[in-house]
Order: structure tokens, then sequence, then C-alpha cells
């Protein structure tokens, strides 16, 4: 093919965007509609877990107005880390969602599922072979990570879409998959080169973040050999030199190169081209092959939490915060053992919303004291009864610790909810951020097909 028209639909599967958008970009004829299905933003609950980031029924309104669009006109969807996270029951979903929708809306076609998560013991394997490499700052994967990991993904490349869409498939679901790789692969296949085909990736991944003012809409893009060609299907949105160029800077560590499996995307010497007020061309991409690697995510659970918001507005506390805390904190300790509870057995974390909340130690800006402080307090330990009994002793302690010239003799603090304490479940952290280095870049993500 001399060019490729591409439409994203949003930013994640299930984000939404409006109808017409959709519909307006029908009349330009896109040979693909897609989404990116999630990300590692929201954090590692969802890859733990196993369930979705949006919720379904979100999902399934974004996926029907998608296969509603495309199947009877005979463009393809495809969509990359299924469900939020990407692992087998995020991509079950929304195979699931699929074959209910077709089945409502009376459509068939042939569905392919690119499997993403990895078992315990392939890990292992690789480890024992030498083929796994932890990124930045990440330890040397061990086998006790492995065994701990709740579910363990690889982020595949445009290979395993590439292999789908030769096989014939009409709507391509993938696991956890590298943002930009479902659009990559889509323009390779039709023959396009490497360096327009990722950076068409690059721009599609978020919907219409590229364009002005952004926002989860629909953004099309067409590629050909010398570069690609972004424009918004909302008329109240526009792409201009500027915005394509600032989201090229997108996530990544260095705004000119990015790494991708198998290569580096260099926009060093990118042109930008307003082709008018709401359209723009870029040229001059360049892609420089690399050893083939894949990257691992994985999830362990870390315990329970529970958690309750609370704020005051009392200067006298405001003024001693440091050491009302420290007081807090041992106190709750001291209550807690008596309880039989040591101190090793929970964390607590004390967030202090309008001073230091967002950045913590960290913070760089040393205003004055605030007039009133949102305090978020956090219990994560091993059993979900175990944080709840600190947390209430805890909120106690934030309530009664006394101070120096308090004048309130009972409760401090203001709670907005009653009851005040939430149980917020299990807690996850990330324990994989590693790299493999596969026999192809096919042979972990395997495939399986069916006519819907």
């Amino acid at each position: 093919m001399t060019e490729i028209r591409m439409l994203s639909t949003s930013g994640i599967l299930g984000y939404g965007f409006p109808e017409a958008s959709l519909e307006a970009s029908l009349a330009r004829d896109p040979h693909i509609i897609g989404v990116d299905g999630g990300s590692v933003d929201p954090g590692p609950f969802y890859l733990g877990s196993g369930k979705p980031f949006c919720s379904i029924t979100a999902i399934r309104r974004d996926l029907r107005l998608m296969l509603k669009a495309a199947i009877p006109r005979g463009i393809k969807v495809v969509i990359g880390t299924c469900g939020g996270a990407g692992g087998r029951p995020h991509l079950e979903l929304v195979a699931r969602l699929a074959r209910e929708i077709a089945a409502e809306e009376d459509l068939s076609f042939k569905l392919a599922l690119i499997h993403a998560e990895q078992t315990a013991a392939s890990v292992q394997e690789r480890i024992v072979q030498g083929a796994v490499a932890p990124l930045g700052r990440m330890e040397e994967l061990s086998a006790d990570t492995v065994e701990r990991a709740e579910r363990v993904v690889g982020m595949m490349g445009p290979e395993p879409f590439m292999e789908a869409l030769e096989a014939g498939a009409d709507v391509i679901l993938a696991g956890r998959a590298s943002d930009p790789a479902p659009w990559a692969a889509c323009a390779m296949h039709a023959g396009l080169p490497p360096a327009p085909s990722w950076y068409a990736g690059k721009m599609l991944e978020c919907g219409a973040t590229p364009s002005v003012p952004k926002g989860h809409d629909c953004l099309l893009v067409t590629v050909r050999d010398e570069g690609v060609e972004c424009e918004p299907m909302n008329p109240a949105r526009r792409c201009t030199p500027l915005s394509i160029a600032n989201h090229s800077l997108h996530e990544n560590a260095s705004p000119i190169h990015h790494v991708e499996p198998g290569g580096i995307l260099d926009t060093s010497g990118c042109d930008f081209e307003a082709l008018s007020d709401r359209a723009v061309a870029v040229r001059g991409m360049t892609w420089t092959p690399t050893d083939y690697t894949v990257k691992l995510e994985a999830a362990e659970l870390v315990g329970y939490r529970a958690m309750t918001f609370c704020g005051t507005r009392d200067p006298m506390l405001i003024a001693i915060l440091d050491d009302f805390l420290e007081a807090v904190r041992a106190n709750t300790a001291a209550k807690a053992a008596d309880l039989g509870a040591d101190r090793d057995a929970y964390t607590l974390i004390i967030r202090c919303y309008g001073k230091n909340g967002v950045m913590g130690d960290r913070e760089p800006v040393d205003d004055a004291a605030p007039h009133e402080i949102g305090f978020l307090v956090e219990v994560v330990a091993a059993s979900q009864e175990m944080a709840s009994f600190v947390l209430a002793l805890a909120r106690t302690q934030m309530l009664h610790t006394d101070f120096p010239n308090r004048m309130c003799r009972e409760g401090n603090m203001a709670f907005p909810f009653s009851p005040s304490d939430c149980e917020g479940g299990p807690v996850y952290r990330f324990s994989m951020h590693h790299v493999v280095r596969p026999a192809s870049p096919t042979e972990m993500f395997p495939i399986t097909y069916e006519t819907v």
C-alpha cells in the first residue's frame, strides 16, 4: 500500500469518545480502527488483581461502537493491552464482551487473541539461560521474586499483531503490548517503513491527545513512506506543529530517542508542517534496529489496606505538626503493641495534603504555614483485619493526641465520612521491570483464533 489510514478512538478503551467523531472518520475510509487498552500508569493493582482499569460498562460501550462501525465496512479492529493491564483475565474479559456484542448486533468476524501472560516456569527457565536483565535500578531477577508474583506479562512488539493480520484476523485483541506497537504493526504489515509506522503509533496511542484542546477523542493518522499526517476528527480540536511535537515527548526519558522492541525511533530530524489549521504533516523520523528484547512486568501482593481521611484548621496543631504526627505514630504503636501487633507487622502512612502531600520530603517549595491540612491516614498489613484495627487506633490518636496550647479538649479533626474508616482490600507492588531476549519476537505471545 502507498498509504494506510488509521483511527484511534481514545486514549484507553473505556475512556469514551464522541460518536460524532467516529462517524466523521468513516467518511475518510480508515483501514484500521483501534485503541490502546491500558497502561502501567494506574499502578500495580490491576495487574495483580486481574481487574479491569475502566468500568465494564464503559469498555462495552466503546467496543460496541467500534465493532459496529468497522465490521460491516471491512475495517480491521486492533486493541492492545486489553482490560488495562493485559493479563489473561483482562484479555478474556474484552474477548467475552466482543462475543456478546457480536451476538447482540448480528456481527461476524475472525477474532485473534494474542496472549501476553507468562508462566512462572518459563520465566525461571529464562533466568537460568541468562536471558533476563534488569531495567534501570532494578536488581537481578531472582527465583523468589518470580514465585511471589501474582501475574507476569510480557510487553509485545508489533510482530504478533502482524502475524494475526497475516492470518486474516478481522478483530485483534491483545494482552500487554507496547502502546504504539499495534499501530506500527498495521502500517508495517501494509508495507510501509518502520520509522513512520512507529511514529504513527506514538501519535495514535493516546487518541486525540496530540491535538488542542486535548481530550479523549478520535485521531486519524495517515502513514506514507515519507512520513505521517495527523488530524483530529472532532472539529472542536486542532493538531498544530507544536501540539504534535509536544506529544512526541510523551512518556519518554529522551526527547528524541524512543526505545521500542527491536529498535529506536529517532525524532531529532523531524520537520513539522501545518497542512491546514487542523492537520499536520511530520517527516524526517528514522528507525535504527537493535537487539530484540521484551519487557517483563509483574505485580506481587504486599498486604491489605485500610484508610481514613480527616482534616484540621487548628493553628496550634499546624504550628507543631511534625511533633504531633510523631506522637500519633508513637501512641498508635504503643496501643497496637498492647493488643499484640508488633511494629513490623504493619506500615502506617500519614499524608498531609496542604503541606507536602504530593511530593513529601522532596517538596522544593517552602511556603508559609497553611491554615488547614487534610490527612490521609493509611495502614498496610498482612491481613485486612490487622490493617483495619491498627487504622482504628491511628484514627483515634489523630483525634485525641494532646499537644501544647491545645484549646479544644475533645476531637480536633473533621471527618467527612461516617463510617470514617474504609477497607481498601489487597495492595500490590510492581516486582518486575526486566527485559528478556526471546528466541523470536513472537515466541512469548501465542495466538488463538475463533470465528465469532
